[in-house]
């Protein structure tokens, strides 16, 4: 009897383990990468090091994006760019964010073809599918850890006070 239970229990945690959901925590390091920008520029984000990084995952055909984004583009004005950097990444191409550019222009850097990074950060499901809700937003610390995410409507302020802590330390 000792060794029935012991088989169930040793399997049920084979499986919860393998189905469990995967999620990049708060305090957690941030994933690296490297990227080109809209702009031609290399990204990279261990070269970030020692500022404060806001990094928002979008889609030109969010209608949330399409909210959000202008509030966080107000808010790059507000911090100085040798301290915060305010990067947006989207698994569209060049040709598709340039086009919704022209009408929406942003001041952050704006980081095309990001399905790579978006694999990095998105969250996983029991099995293995991919959930990220648009927009995603990451604040990462000076020291490579992530400090702060949310994803959806109105949250800008909570971005903004983040960053304002971290800068402050």
């Amino acid at each position: 009897m000792n060794r029935s239970f012991l088989t169930i229990t040793l399997l049920f945690l084979t499986f919860s383990t393998a189905f469990s959901q995967t999620r990049l925590g708060i305090d957690t390091p941030a994933p690296t990468f490297s990227g080109t920008g809209l702009d031609g520029s290399t990204i990279d984000l261990a070269g970030l090091r020692g500022r404060v990084v806001v990094m928002t995952f979008w889609s030109t055909r969010c209608a949330i994006c399409h909210s959000e984004l202008p509030k966080l583009d107000l808010m790059t004005a507000k911090f100085d760019p040798s301290k915060v950097v305010f990067l947006a990444l989207s698994m569209e191409n060049e040709e598709k964010i340039s086009g919704f550019l022209r009408k929406n222009p942003f001041r952050f850097q704006i980081v095309p073809n990001s399905f790579g990074v978006v694999l990095q950060y998105a969250d996983r499901d029991r099995y293995g599918n991919l959930d990220m809700g648009f927009p995603s937003y990451f604040v990462i610390d000076q020291q490579g850890t992530i400090r702060h995410r949310a994803n959806g409507y109105d949250k800008t302020r909570g971005i903004e006070a983040v960053i304002g802590k971290l800068i402050a330390k």
